[in-house]
């Protein structure tokens, strides 16, 4: 029998202030790359729950999160991973900035749409999907948050 196949889960917090998206600079196993906050869903909290916390631990804003941007799925070139990201837009409402950042965030940075598209072009975010929720926040893509449903217990 062999291995059981399963996707990585996300979630992503796209976030736009005056113009410009909020993006981590953080280490990978590829180099230094650009994400939004993001991170693996946890077991025993609701996607919404884990896009709050990661938004948290990668960038020290708390964030409430208003719509489902989209769903995004990739498998990397490699083949050896494939993920599969809910990505949410909403309003940050504060900030803890005595608070460490996770391990490998190495700063926050706010980015036009140009800057984005250029990094993109040069190989510099972390994935094809990153690219891919700016472009359809721009585009107006907002999904009710209803659309994803936690049954509990």
């Amino acid at each position: 029998m062999g291995e059981v196949w399963r996707p990585h889960v996300t979630v992503a917090a796209v976030i736009e202030r005056e113009g410009r998206f909020l993006f981590v600079e953080e280490e990978t196993e590829f180099g230094v790359r650009l994400n939004q906050p993001a991170g693996h869903w946890e077991p025993g909290e609701s996607l919404v729950d884990a896009v709050v916390r990661e938004t948290l631990e990668e960038s020290r804003l708390r964030f409430v999160p208003n719509a489902v941007v989209g769903v995004y799925q990739w498998t990397r070139p490699d083949g050896a991973l494939t993920y599969l990201r809910f990505a949410f837009s909403g309003k940050v409402t504060g900030e803890e900035p005595d608070r460490a950042l996770d391990e490998g965030i190495l700063r926050t940075l706010w980015l036009a749409p140009e800057e984005v598209e250029a990094a993109g072009r040069e190989g510099r975010l972390r994935s094809p999907m990153v690219l891919a929720c700016v472009r359809d926040w721009r585009e107006g893509r907002r999904y009710s948050l209803d659309l994803i449903r936690y049954l509990a217990g």
